[in-house]
């Protein structure tokens, strides 16, 4: 049985994205957007709370679980947990929060949520990036050591095993760096190739309650995000077309579904 978390178990992010390319072809753009942090063995209790937001139905705001893990609408905490296990890790049920863009008018990508695995005593055991691309495939990064505790910011390197854009090379080394969520959001991924930083991307935000007030305010500046972040995707990709960047063949996804990463605070 999951272990009962004191309030906020969710919030709402409003805050930015910034891509950074360094070359061949350099260019930067930010734009605003928010996201969801929910305990995902309250999502039913959050949806009961709030008009505007639901939990596998269809609303304003959404969340439905086919979207993440397994992708196949299974319950998330026994895929999470799954994976923990493999690296011999084990939250003893604890938290659960999952970082992510909400459906909005029943749209949505993703191209990185973010899960953050608390032990029962409530240390940070285990961070999760599952990155998606627009091919319809996903992959995930698991941050830890071992399952000791994460304090303060998180900081993991890893080999990129996973294709996400056609203009960017498979032989690229990501480095992570993240910061628990509470008031502030904090997070960033560079890209280096032989050593040079060649892309950074980061996601920055204040936090908001749960609540139907701060959803609609979310509405009001952010009315079409969800699009707006597909949009930027092929946006940016046109320009950089029209610039005749070089375009890398996709690969296979790798067979399996999460690469483990040694993590250090």
């Amino acid at each position: 049985e999951p272990m009962k978390h004191p309030q906020p178990h969710s919030r709402i992010y409003h805050g930015r994205v910034m891509h950074r390319r360094l070359g061949p072809f350099a260019y930067r753009f930010a734009y605003p957007v928010f996201s969801f942090l929910l305990d995902i063995d309250r999502l039913d209790d959050c949806a009961a709370r709030c008009r505007l937001f639901s939990h596998n139905r269809a609303n304003l705001f959404a969340f439905h679980d086919r979207d993440h893990g397994a992708r196949d609408g299974s319950p998330l905490r026994p895929w999470v947990e799954r994976h923990l296990a493999r690296q011999g890790i084990d939250v003893d049920g604890g938290q659960i929060q999952l970082l992510c863009f909400p459906r909005l008018f029943g749209f949505t990508f993703n191209p990185l949520s973010i899960w953050y695995c608390r032990h029962r005593s409530g240390a940070l055991a285990a961070v999760l990036c599952e990155v998606h691309n627009t091919f319809g495939e996903s992959h995930s990064y698991l941050l830890h050591d071992g399952g000791r505790p994460l304090r303060g910011p998180v900081r993991a390197a890893q080999h990129k095993c996973f294709h996400v854009s056609p203009f960017m090379p498979m032989d690229l080394r990501y480095r992570f760096r993240l910061s628990p969520p509470g008031a502030a959001l904090n997070l960033a991924i560079r890209c280096f190739r032989n050593d040079a930083l060649t892309m950074a991307a980061a996601q920055t935000g204040s936090a908001l309650p749960f609540s139907d007030a701060a959803l609609l305010r979310t509405l009001a500046r952010t009315p079409l995000m969800t699009f707006k972040v597909v949009a930027m995707i092929h946006w940016q990709a046109l320009k950089l077309l029209l610039r005749r960047a070089r375009l890398f063949r996709k690969p296979e996804p790798p067979a399996q579904e999460v690469t483990p990463c040694s993590a250090r605070t």
